[in-house]
């Protein structure tokens, strides 16, 4: 396999679920690039020219599918995955019509994600033997709440309306330090 294709950029705003997938990545022999925006991502991809993106949906800046689409028209486009917590019906169409090879939820581990690049041709990514660790229910139960909380601007009183969770039991799970994996 050539270099090229041993490139890959992770576009996510969680850091820790993007540094996670990018340690995994490297333990496979990949050349990994990170960006938090789409802003920083689309210049990745005009200087280093990856073979791959994973690209979140939901981002602070820009949505993702602001991504796809632009990265869609350079004339070296990645193939592109597009991850989501946030998943429908609709929002995988227009990914896909927009250039992205494939749609996963999360969390979705890097067999998954080969898998789906695996459909791209010129790219040969069989997946490896070596298993990806998941993150513990602990772990993604605090990456969710996190996630949500961060959707409703900090707001506790929304942010524990929308998780189903008194306010009181939502900040005692915040107080918490994350789990370690």
């Amino acid at each position: 396999m050539e270099d090229k294709q041993r490139k890959i950029l992770l576009v996510d705003d969680e850091e820790a679920f993007r540094q996670r997938l990018a340690k995994a990545f490297v333990r496979r022999g990949f050349t990994v690039f990170e960006a938090g925006g789409c802003d920083t991502a689309l210049a990745i991809i005009h200087g280093e020219k990856p073979a791959m993106a994973v690209i979140d949906l939901k981002m602070p800046d820009k949505s993702g599918l602001e991504l796809v689409a632009a990265a869609a028209r350079l004339p070296d486009a990645p193939a592109m995955v597009v991850l989501t917590g946030y998943g429908s019906i609709a929002t995988a169409t227009e990914a896909i019509r927009l250039g992205a090879l494939s749609y996963l939820p999360k969390p979705a581990n890097v067999n998954d994600i080969l898998q789906a690049f695996s459909r791209q041709p010129g790219l040969d990514l069989a997946p490896s033997e070596e298993e990806f660790t998941a993150p513990s229910l602990a772990r993604a139960e605090w990456e969710h709440i996190n996630r949500v909380l961060n959707d409703c601007g900090g707001n506790i009183s929304k942010a524990a309306q929308r998780l189903g969770l008194y306010r009181r039991t939502l900040q005692r799970k915040l107080q918490k330090n994350p789990p370690k994996n």
